[in-house]
């Protein structure tokens, strides 16, 4: 590991896992398992604290709805050992694209690469 990634794992706590996080992680945690995106689950020695260490980028949504109930306690038992059922309609996790290129942008939105042709609109014109 460099010197400037441990300088921005001090400073910096959405680049992955700060120092401390490590060090608790070592000392206490219990790894549970790992979901497809590469985040890495653990919880405490007596099960009373449940965390995640993102793989990149700290943001929530990348957690399922699987793992979310593990996390706050919903499911006692994570999902490597007793997964959810899922339905024939739910559609696969994606993570919040608010922000990114990849946002929804509905037809006429100027974030459009080709915004529709309105005929519905006249704009006002001073007389």
């Amino acid at each position: 590991m460099g010197i400037l990634t441990t300088l921005l794992r001090s400073v910096t706590w959405w680049n992955g896992q700060t120092l401390n996080t490590q060090i608790y992680t070592w000392r206490k945690g219990r790894r549970v398992g790992d979901d497809a995106e590469g985040n890495v689950y653990y919880e405490n020695r007596d099960g009373k604290r449940r965390w995640v260490i993102y793989n990149g980028e700290a943001e929530a949504s990348r957690v399922s709805a699987d793992w979310h109930g593990w996390l706050h306690h919903t499911f006692d038992v994570p999902p490597t050992k007793a997964p959810l059922a899922h339905k024939a309609w739910e559609k696969p996790h994606q993570e919040n694209l608010t922000g990114t290129p990849l946002a929804y942008a509905p037809a006429g939105s100027l974030r459009q690469a080709q915004p529709a042709d309105r005929r519905d609109y006249e704009a006002w014109q001073p007389e």
